[in-house]
């Protein structure tokens, strides 16, 4: 009996199109073996690693993120509930930091953002003298910089 997939039985098994499986394949986030007849032939753990790789980009991690935690997963065996812990641990300040990124922009969005811009009449009260940008580029108090606090 053979414990190998398709690339087409991966494809329809995990939703995702043969094409993002080949790309996968070439960044090193999966691996595959070759038929007599030169076809892809998946291990069934691949699913796993594919479904690890739909949802941590899902929650915005890069291709290059994912692969530095992949590599440390076995290539030819599902990872074991320990190496699975490790992993998802790795995860945890990540996500901590992007959560809260999110979570000031929700906060925050409708008010100045920092950005430096004085295009909103709030930024006179936020950001005056566009102190901001003391701080470096881009959205400072969205990224985490608290504004000065008002005299008084």
């Amino acid at each position: 009996m053979d414990h190998h997939l398709s690339i087409g039985e991966v494809s329809e098994r995990s939703g995702m199109a043969p094409s993002a499986l080949r790309f996968y394949e070439e960044r090193g986030l999966i691996t595959s073996t070759r038929s007599d007849g030169n076809q892809r032939r998946y291990r069934r753990d691949v699913l796993r690693r594919v479904a690890c790789i739909q949802v941590a980009q899902r929650v915005g991690l890069t291709l290059e993120e994912i692969g530095e935690v992949l590599s440390v997963l076995p290539e030819d065996a599902a990872p074991t509930k320990e190496e699975w812990h490790a992993l998802s641990t790795s995860w945890r300040p990540m996500l901590d930091q992007r959560i809260e990124l999110l979570e000031g922009l929700r906060d925050q969005l409708d008010g100045c953002i920092g950005c430096g811009c004085l295009s909103l009449e709030s930024c006179r009260l936020s950001n005056p003298m566009d102190r901001a940008h003391e701080k470096g580029s881009g959205p400072r108090y969205l990224l985490g910089d608290r504004p000065p606090k008002a005299p008084g």
